[in-house]
């Protein structure tokens, strides 16, 4: 495996890639670090309405798509492991194993828009359910939306990363020697896990 010309050698690669994995991260923390002070905020000045809105939330559904992304963390990490001995095919099968997962938390959170849709519950002046009609249910769940559904970007994103894994492996990319974009996109996808142990909480758990 040669370095990229930009770099010395693989050292110095690597070393660049993980730097450069953190200070992405560190973005992604002030991005939704901003989004949950937002959600505080609103959250202390309508505290009754943001518990009356939560019993609205689809509490089963959230917690399916918890025990599944902690599931997938842990295929993420047996898959490092793995290449990390040179086991290319055992990291192969994690791979597959956590796109499904990424796919199945996809699809109920899918199937958990669909329902809040077809009871009027929506963001923005969308919102119409007449079971919650005051100014902090709406703001509760516009809030939602825009997290959740942030939060569901960055895990479609993942798929996909991991989807271009699988691909290259196929040409022998990655061995026990060298493996750095395997632990970058690992790490991206624990940040991701993190981020939705907050929200599971925020909205689902609150009352």
């Amino acid at each position: 495996m040669t370095p990229h010309e930009q770099y010395a050698d693989l050292g110095h690669q690597e070393r660049s890639g993980r730097f450069g994995i953190w200070v992405f991260i560190g973005s992604e923390v002030l991005f939704f670090g901003a989004l949950f002070a937002l959600y505080a905020g609103f959250r202390a000045h309508y505290t009754r309405d943001f518990e009356e809105a939560s019993r609205h939330a689809k509490l089963w559904l959230g917690t399916a798509n918890t025990y599944i992304l902690l599931t997938s963390s842990l295929f993420v990490a047996l898959g490092v492991a793995a290449i990390r001995e040179g086991k290319r095919r055992q990291l192969a099968v994690f791979l597959v194993l956590t796109i499904l997962c990424g796919l199945a938390f996809l699809v109920i959170k899918g199937v958990e828009y669909s329902e809040h849709f077809r009871e009027g519950i929506e963001w923005g002046a969308a919102f119409s359910d007449p079971a919650l009609p005051s100014r902090g249910a709406l703001l509760y769940f516009t809030m939602y939306f825009v997290m959740t559904g942030l939060h569901a970007l960055h895990v479609l994103i993942g798929v996909i990363l991991f989807g271009g894994l699988l691909v290259r492996m196929r040409g022998g990319r990655y061995t026990g020697e060298y493996h750095l974009t395997v632990e970058v996109v690992g790490i991206y996808w624990h940040f991701v896990d993190i981020v939705w142990l907050f929200l599971w909480p925020s909205f689902y758990l609150m009352h």
